[in-house]
């Protein structure tokens, strides 16, 4: 994470996804108009080997059939209407430029931040792993090779679940950030011990929390490791106290505006 004076950083989960479709570039401006320090988002490989940016591994949210993203060339992914289905869902917050959105690449999010007037803006990238480890290495690499293009290795920080994949990022560039992401499924197997232990063997640079689990003993293990910390996904902003009070470094909202306010 870059350094900065202010804490918590505001993180826009999916961009400012409370009041503008997820993962699109709408939703991404969207945060940053609204005071975001960052943004998270989700990629997954197409079929041709191109890291695009979305959250499921079908498209069926956008109403067409099941298809598989692995099983789309991303020019086709570019082409898809993901945008509609929030107009249709939430019309109180419904915009004619959401109509126009479709599924970004992860150079074109890249492109979009390199054109931000605030050059300390900053990109949690997940990397949306699977089973198959030669897919996970493939997204990987693909990943690395973009943030390597537009030297983006201090204003990244790439993440997963997928322990393995994280260690993979260390291993392709050690200067790129990286970030190990646990839940409550994760909590329920692990001492915070184990978890902060398993995060330093990834080489994470910084620790991400469900909000569940982001109790005061984990957290104050993980800064006893060096580890940033960041929680997910936090729309109270009442949280903020909390994360001050225990040098959190991060949180990651739905709904940037209102945690900036």
């Amino acid at each position: 994470m870059i350094a900065s004076n202010k804490s918590p950083l505001i993180i826009g989960h999916r961009g400012a996804s409370a009041v503008a479709p997820e993962n699109t570039l709408a939703s991404f401006a969207r945060a940053f108009r609204d005071g975001a320090d960052g943004i998270e988002l989700d990629v997954r490989l197409a079929r041709d080997g191109v890291p695009v940016v979305i959250h499921d591994a079908t498209v069926s949210r956008t109403r067409l059939r099941k298809r598989r993203v692995a099983r789309m060339r991303s020019d086709k992914l570019q082409q898809i209407d993901i945008g509609s289905w929030f107009n249709q869902r939430h019309r109180r917050l419904a915009r004619l430029e959401y109509t126009r959105q479709t599924i970004p690449t992860l150079d074109d999010v890249f492109k979009m931040l390199a054109n931000q007037p605030n050059k300390g803006l900053i990109v949690y990238v997940e990397l949306k792993a699977g089973r198959s480890r030669k897919k996970n290495d493939e997204l990987a690499a693909a990943v690395v090779e973009l943030v390597a293009r537009h030297q983006l290795q201090r204003r990244v920080v790439v993440i997963s679940f997928n322990l393995r994949t994280v260690a993979t990022i260390k291993e392709l560039d050690s200067s790129t950030r990286t970030g190990a992401l646990f839940g409550p499924r994760q909590r329920a197997m692990k001492s915070s011990r184990q978890i902060i232990a398993a995060a330093i063997a990834s080489g994470a640079d910084e620790i991400l929390l469900h909000h569940r689990i982001a109790k005061k003993r984990i957290i104050d293990a993980a800064h006893e490791s060096r580890l940033l910390t960041a929680v997910w996904t936090v729309d109270d902003p009442r949280w903020l106290a909390r994360a001050r009070s225990l040098h959190i470094s991060a949180v990651i909202t739905n709904h940037p505006a209102k945690m900036v306010a």
